[in-house]
């Protein structure tokens, strides 16, 4: 085995991980990929002379490759289309999250949308010591701050994320129980069995422009009544998005909303809308149902 043969298995070693970090630092698959990318060629150029620790550099490498982008970011007038709403990974409900390393730690949407409010050196800050446990020692040099500083951004970050890092429900059959109660109470046009499926704070958040987010049971049962009857026969196929209960809404074969719910106390207290038809036209229907 030559050196470009052996760098190439060490690196495949280390994409599983190394794309895990790069979607909780952008909140997209694609974004992801190309991060990993990067840092192969880079690998593929500089080779190993020097690295004693490859899986360290490696991430560092696709750490600052996220950093820049998420600058990149940043410094574009914001969009005038709603809510950014990270990138979904939905699988089907028998799935097994746990086994996926680019779903570990109950990366939900919800902690996703919290992360890109942050600035981009919280976030990194935040990624990299909270959920991959790298030493701040490691994580200061990539934002140009001390280890003191960047401890002080994963707190800051940390103070953001709390609510939304909190695990949903671990019964995944009680989830979707909450789910289908849910759907069958707006179907149903029934308002307070609605209201009881909510949270009192329960908050939608949806990239439609004219929705933005919406908080409180009340006014959230209100938009799911009415979203019900405005879909009609449309089919409610349940899926896991991200680990957690879900459902794809399929009209004329074509997915029109994705929606993540996150189950807390058997109430709902968070729910995800997506309807970007680029997003969902990515989504493969025919794999979920099989």
């Amino acid at each position: 085995m030559d050196e470009n043969e052996w760098l190439a298995q060490r690196f495949e070693e280390q994409r599983p991980r190394l794309r895990a970090v790069a979607y909780r630092m952008l909140g997209s698959l694609a974004e992801a990929d190309e991060a990993v990318q990067d840092a192969y060629l880079r690998l593929s150029r500089a080779g190993t002379e020097g690295v004693e620790n490859l899986a360290g550099w490696l991430t560092t490498i696709v750490a600052r490759v996220c950093l820049n982008v998420l600058q990149a970011r940043k410094s574009r007038p914001e969009r005038p289309t709603g809510l950014r709403m990270p990138e979904p990974i939905v699988t089907p409900e028998d799935a097994d999250p746990e086994q996926d390393v680019l779903l570990a730690d109950s990366v939900g949407l919800a902690l996703l949308v919290v992360l890109d409010t942050l600035s981009p050196d919280e976030r990194i800050a935040f990624v990299l010591h909270d959920l991959f446990d790298l030493p701040f020692e490691e994580i200061a040099p990539m934002v140009g701050r001390s280890p003191t500083a960047a401890r002080q951004l994963a707190s800051r970050a940390r103070k953001r994320v709390q609510g939304a890092a909190a695990p949903p429900d671990a019964d995944r059959a009680r989830q979707r129980e909450i789910v289908d109660a849910f759907f069958a109470a707006g179907r149903a046009g029934d308002f307070d069995a609605l209201v009881r499926v909510l949270h009192p704070d329960v908050v939608l958040r949806s990239d439609v422009p004219k929705i933005g987010e919406v908080r409180g049971a009340r006014r959230v049962a209100r938009m799911a009544r009415l979203g019900a009857q405005q879909s009609g026969s449309a089919l409610v196929l349940p899926v896991l998005v991200n680990g957690a209960a879900g459902v794809l809404v399929v009209e004329n074969g074509r997915v029109t909303t994705l929606m993540s719910f996150r189950v807390l106390g058997g109430k709902i207290v968070e729910i995800d809308v997506i309807t970007d038809a680029q997003r969902l036209g990515r989504i493969d229907v025919g794999s979920l149902t099989r």
